[in-house]
């Protein structure tokens, strides 16, 4: 028994990190209303200290939360296409944007999301090349980014417009004459854009029907609690004294 109570737990710094991560996973999840909450708090913080070269990855973690509460709150009042301007693209960022493209339905990812997104592929593939060698897109990641387009809207829409033009971009890779796969990358690009433009025809022709289709039953969006300013909070009623009535009473 007591060889039972000398035992003591010790845990490592990565055990430590394990337990705060999984903590931090169940905040994303915004699955409750202390949840979604407390992400728009963590988020608020992140945008006073800003995003640099040394903390991007955590952002990247609050853009693919599901709630447009917690992207305002990281966002602030920046433009969201110069969101990620202060930092070089690189692979893990480019990677991460398109794999959140793919995991939306069409029409339902945040505007605000996708356009933090789209200004990532801009910056990336102002120069086609260049571009092309931070990250190559597969032709999965082109049907993943067209999706996004909405037909109904036309191509006054400033982020169909955006698409379009990242899509105009990565056409210009036709013709380098490099590899096969830039070649029919290229080509796709620029068949997506092709049929937007032209009105005798539609996207599925070109993007698999299956990504096309929209999600009817999603999980509801869960909305923080209202807040009350801090100086309103303060300056509320004062809980009313005691009188020599209400003393006596209480004895």
């Amino acid at each position: 028994m007591k060889e039972l109570f000398e035992k003591k737990q010790s845990y490592t710094k990565e055990d430590i990190a394990s337990i705060e991560y999984n903590l931090l996973k169940g905040i994303m999840g915004v699955r409750t209303t202390e949840s979604v909450e407390a992400s728009i708090t963590y988020s608020t913080y992140l945008n006073s200290i800003g995003i640099t070269s040394s903390n991007y990855p955590i952002f990247l973690k609050v853009l693919g939360v599901r709630n447009h509460h917690v992207i305002d709150a990281l966002l602030g009042t920046r433009d969201p296409f110069l969101f990620m301007s202060s930092i070089q693209p690189n692979y893990f960022i480019v990677g991460t944007c398109f794999s959140f493209l793919a995991k939306y339905h069409p029409a339902e990812i945040y505007s605000k999301t996708l356009g933090i997104i789209l200004g990532a592929f801009q910056a990336t593939y102002s120069n086609p090349l260049d571009g092309y060698r931070i990250y190559p897109p597969s032709i999965a990641d082109i049907n993943s980014l067209g999706k996004h387009l909405i037909e109904e809207k036309g191509q006054d829409d400033l982020l169909n417009r955006s698409i379009l033009d990242v899509l105009d971009k990565i056409s210009e890779l036709e013709g380098q004459n490099i590899d096969e796969e830039m070649e029919d990358l290229a080509v796709h690009a620029h068949n997506i854009r092709n049929n937007f433009f032209d009105s005798t025809k539609r996207l599925v022709d070109v993007i698999p029907d299956v990504l096309l289709k929209s999600e009817r039953n999603l999980d509801p969006e869960i909305d923080p609690r209202k807040r009350t300013p801090l100086k309103e909070a303060e300056g509320g009623k004062k809980p009313a004294a005691k009188t020599q009535d209400s003393e006596k009473k209480e004895e």
